[in-house]
């Protein structure tokens, strides 16, 4: 298994180790020991899966207070760029954002610590995403960052998006308050 970091702090990709054969494959994509970069400070609480479309982009989404979640993101079927924008104010990268394919094929994983504000967009014709989850959904504390906000500059890398009317409707990057403290 390999971790590696990237260019914004504390953000982690992770490669599982991958076994095949002229049967399939095996991979574990969690083991707590294994992953104890992550589970020295988070505990997870809930598995979350979702199935969409090309062209959809969900995001940018975060929680605040007790409830903001840290995310491990895997894609079980099909491709996605996922995006992670570091909101974490006093950061050396606040308002710089990291994105990666991730994918059946690839089996990379994502580690986003609270302090991100997460997305992705679906590149290949449908896609099953995965992620676990450090605290349980809390609809109070939910706050999200319009997808295409220019400040942000993220190119998504699809034609026409499908967004939803919540997503349509977030704050723009230069709206978010000071809920995340760089340490």
């Amino acid at each position: 298994m390999k971790f590696e970091k990237v260019d914004i702090n504390d953000l982690l990709v992770i490669e599982p180790n991958i076994f095949e054969d002229n049967r399939g494959y095996f991979y574990e994509s969690f083991n707590n020991e294994k992953y104890n970069l992550i589970t020295d400070k988070y505990f997870f609480v809930q598995d979350n899966v979702s199935k969409s479309k090309y062209g959809t982009i969900r995001g940018l989404h975060y929680q605040i207070g007790e409830h903001a979640q840290g995310k491990l993101i895997s894609v079980l079927f099909g491709k996605v760029l996922d995006v992670a924008v570091d909101i974490r104010f006093g950061s050396p990268t606040f308002g710089k954002h990291f994105g990666i394919e991730l994918s059946e094929e690839n089996k990379k994983q994502l580690w986003i610590p609270p302090g991100f504000a997460h997305g992705f967009s679906v590149l290949s014709e449908e896609v099953i995403f995965s992620y676990k989850c450090s605290a349980n959904y809390n609809k109070e504390s939910e706050r999200s960052i319009i997808y295409n906000d220019p400040e942000l500059g993220i190119d998504w890398k699809v034609d026409n998006p499908i967004v939803s009317e919540k997503d349509l409707t977030s704050k723009n990057f230069s709206e978010i308050e000071n809920d995340f403290k760089y340490q």
